[in-house]
């Protein structure tokens, strides 16, 4: 029972990004407002800012992919010592990066890395073997790399500045990986749910309106690598938000309030547009509110999809009915609120810096302890139908 999570990889993965978003976020908040001394190293801004993305968010698109690519390929499936290894790996990198002042700094590349290229030496076999379409998924993984070996050579540097574009870029790709894989999961799983309703309006996905969502965020990356704050940017950002936007109305996001699943992936999605209209703003104009436009795309477009990609997959692939419980429901709302306080919470009289990092950070470990103590056993115990895996 106890090797249960090293069986698959989705649950090793997402059992490590759970734990990831549940002690990461405390962890910074303590450090940022309360001054815990727990960490030596780093700036501790840029240390949150990496580990929520390197630590949570790439743990979570490492769940997807090692449960994806067997599927892709018609490859069994990874399980057993490779994962023992991704998960050393992974935690190898959390340890040495909270205490980095004490660990060569090369040394501390090498590790924070090894994880992020173990996937690579997993993938690109059977996915280059077979010449499958979903082949340029590597390329994301890749400019992850790259982006976290300019991270550290920028801190070798002493250049926080540089450290922190490099982590913004890596932001643009997984928004750009958000935008691929959302515009599959959504519209698929919203059509599913409303076909079981009993609905007779079809989920319409416009092929070119997909396209050029993909498009824009691409550009974006390209933009933000070279002239990160310039008009360019800000009308991109514009124009990438209002695709994004016509894009999630298609999918028909209001009639599937009844299954917290789907409107889970539709709230993470309509996080997109938000969030490029916000930087666009702040590009332009920079009200106050629309400088946290950069949490709009984490907390609230990625966070929210990652909890609700986890959700379903834990449930499909351990023999259960894809159907979010109560608890789906109450844990999609606090993050939703967690996404809301952060991203506009100093709007809001008597709110001021802390107490809106104090709140937001309340909402989103409440989210994560409901996500585990629901998925959890799922992710740790055996399939309910016998199966393997």
């Amino acid at each position: 029972m106890a090797w249960q999570v090293f069986a698959s990889g989705f649950r090793l993965a997402f059992t490590l990004a759970a734990f990831a978003a549940l002690l990461l976020l405390p962890a910074w908040v303590g450090v940022h407002v309360y001054g815990a001394p727990w960490l030596e190293g780093w700036p501790p801004t840029l240390w949150h800012a990496h580990e929520m993305l390197y630590g949570f968010v790439v743990a979570a698109i490492a769940g997807f992919l090692l449960t994806a690519v067997p599927s892709w390929t018609g490859r069994r499936g990874f399980g057993g010592a490779p994962l023992v290894l991704l998960g050393a790996l992974w935690l190898a990198a959390r340890v040495v990066d909270a205490r980095a002042a004490a660990w060569p700094a090369g040394l501390v590349a090498a590790l924070d890395n090894a994880f992020l290229l173990a996937l690579l030496v997993l993938f690109a076999p059977p996915l280059l073997r077979e010449r499958n379409r979903n082949t340029p998924l590597l390329l994301v993984l890749l400019a992850l790399v790259a982006c976290n070996l300019a991270f550290h050579l920028a801190l070798a540097r002493h250049d926080p500045p540089a450290a922190g574009q490099a982590l913004r870029i890596a932001i643009d790709i997984v928004a750009l990986l958000v935008t691929v894989v959302g515009g599959r999961i959504v519209p698929a799983y919203t059509a599913t749910i409303l076909r079981a309703a009993g609905a007779v309006a079809r989920v319409r996905t416009h092929k070119a309106l997909g396209g050029a969502s993909i498009a824009a965020m691409l550009a974006i990356a390209v933009v933000d690598l070279f002239a990160p704050e310039g008009r360019a940017a800000a009308v991109l950002a514009g124009l990438a938000a209002l695709l994004q936007g016509l894009r999630l109305l298609q999918w028909r996001g209001w009639r599937t309030l009844h299954e917290p699943l789907v409107w889970m992936l539709q709230a993470a999605y309509a996080w997109l547009p938000i969030g490029l209209a916000l930087k666009c703003a702040a590009l332009l104009w920079g009200p106050v509110y629309s400088a946290f436009w950069l949490h709009a795309l984490t907390v609230g477009a990625m966070s929210m999809m990652i909890v609700g990609v986890m959700s379903r997959t834990a449930l499909s692939h351990t023999g259960r009915p894809m159907r979010g419980g109560s608890l789906t429901l109450v844990a999609g709302t606090l993050l939703l609120l967690a996404a809301l306080t952060r991203v506009f919470g100093l709007l809001v009289p008597g709110l001021d810096y802390v107490s809106v990092l104090v709140l937001s950070g309340t909402f989103w470990s409440a989210a994560f302890a409901l996500f585990l103590f629901e998925y959890g056993p799922m992710l740790w115990q055996p399939r309910t139908d016998g199966r393997t895996g």
